[in-house]
């Protein structure tokens, strides 16, 4: 897969997510997400301070937050959750479709799985494909799979592999 395909696929994916935000019911901004204390505004905050915030601006927050990343994108995350009206937040990610962003760490592959899902502490192994992503407890299973569960879609029981699975699949 080029840069070129990853590309179009984060594009593809920031269109799709926009579009379900663009008609998300107002109390369901505030259902809780996977990422522990964020609810859906939260998140969506979180992805699109990518094209929100200049580089400099990025700069004073991380000072502000000591040089920690996870506080800095935390507290912003908070912040502009409760000070951003929602569909100002989907058309961010919307308008931002093809914005060549993307992590200091991770490239472009980074990029789309920032877009898709925060699973802290996992590793996601695929077992048909030469793919992982991320640090911590280990879970395997194809890559359609892991790229249903990036997409927050449960799975059947026996799909994936690891002690996070449950956590993932239908019980």
């Amino acid at each position: 897969m080029t840069d070129a395909d990853v590309r179009e696929a984060i594009a593809a994916e920031r269109q799709e997510l926009a579009a379900v935000l663009a008609d998300l019911p107002a109390q369901m901004w505030d259902a809780r997400t996977l990422c522990t204390g964020w609810r859906v505004r939260e998140v969506v905050a979180h992805m699109t301070m990518p094209f929100r915030y200049s580089g400099p601006r990025l700069v004073v927050e991380l000072l502000n937050a000591r040089g920690n990343f996870n506080r800095m994108a935390d507290r912003c995350a908070r912040r502009d959750a409760a000070s951003l009206p929602a569909g100002e937040l989907a058309a961010a990610l919307g308008d931002n479709a093809s914005h060549p962003w993307k992590p200091g760490r991770g490239g472009f592959g980074g990029a789309l799985t920032h877009d898709v899902i925060h699973l802290d502490g996992i590793e996601l192994r695929a077992d048909d494909i030469d793919w992982s992503f991320g640090s911590g407890t280990p879970m395997s299973g194809t890559a359609q799979d892991l790229a249903l569960v990036l997409c927050g879609r449960r799975l059947p029981t026996g799909r994936l592999r690891g002690a996070p699975s449950q956590r993932f699949t239908d019980r």
